[in-house]
């Protein structure tokens, strides 16, 4: 499946060394895109582009379990929608998956979800909604990675920078009370931030903004993802480095979601 799939080619070298772990983030869109008659199914799609990133640990966003009217839609076109969770469906074979519903809507509901090709602890779920308007949560899953432990947390966070500031202070709890404090962590989403001001906030937490030496800033854009400018998805890290950073881009991946996957290769410190 993987030399049959076109996306590959757009991407660095599965490893740049042995010991590196290649992470990804991604927002999906809940799998489609477009409005009205000219909204199209892009999950299958998805999958050959989550494949295509060959990473250790994959960071996913809006992500069904299930959508009844979406499925209704979509069971009529040449595809269909999976009969499993968008999680499963867009997992590698091999790889184990931790997924979490953050919020409820009328037909159906989504969240955040981890694909691992590494063995996987207790998945937890911590609740860090601002408002009632906006259910976000934290998606926690221990990974057992060449023998060490690295806690992974999928984040999503809100709209409104206040907002952001809070769920930022939830988080500093979350890790206090769940992460050991000499354990590798790695915290990585679309944190919403437009204005580029959680990094301070982030910093005083422990964790630094993954960035690839001398890498430039402006590489990292991920939204949109037609013509990316804001930097969006990122990695913050705890007892890890980041060696690369990569975003595919091109009209292929700028169709699947409004946001470009971000790609990083880790290393411990």
């Amino acid at each position: 499946m993987t030399g049959l799939n076109p996306l590959q080619s757009s991407l660095m070298p599965p490893y740049t060394g042995i010991g590196a772990l290649r992470v990804a983030t991604y927002n999906i869109h809940k799998g489609v895109r477009g409005l009205g008659p000219r909204k199209r199914l892009e999950i299958h799609n998805l999958g050959l582009a989550v494949e295509a990133l060959d990473a250790d640990l994959v960071f996913l966003q809006e992500v069904r379990l299930f959508h009844h009217r979406e499925a209704r839609r979509f069971d009529r076109t040449h595809f269909g929608w999976p009969e499993q969770g968008q999680a499963e469906f867009l997992a590698p074979e091999g790889y184990e998956v931790a997924y979490r519903t953050n919020a409820v809507t009328r037909d159906g509901e989504h969240g955040n979800a981890l694909l691992s090709r590494w063995p996987i602890g207790d998945v937890g779920h911590h609740d860090v909604s601002d408002h009632r308007f906006e259910q976000r949560g934290l998606l926690h899953v221990p990974v057992v990675w060449n023998g060490c432990t690295i806690h992974a947390v999928v984040v999503h966070f809100g709209l409104g920078h206040r907002g952001r500031v809070r769920q930022v202070q939830r988080l500093a709890t979350f890790i206090e009370t769940q992460v050991p404090p000499d354990a590798m962590l790695v915290v990585a989403g679309d944190f919403n931030d437009w204005g580029e001001r959680l990094d301070l906030p982030m910093q005083a937490l422990g964790l630094q903004r993954a960035r690839a030496a001398g890498q430039p800033p402006g590489r990292a854009a991920t939204f949109p993802s037609i013509a990316p400018v804001f930097a969006l998805d990122r990695f913050y890290l705890r007892g890890l480095a980041c060696r690369t950073t990569l975003v595919p881009r091109g009209m292929t991946w700028a169709r699947m979601s409004d946001h470009l996957p971000l790609v990083a290769e880790l290393e411990p410190t």
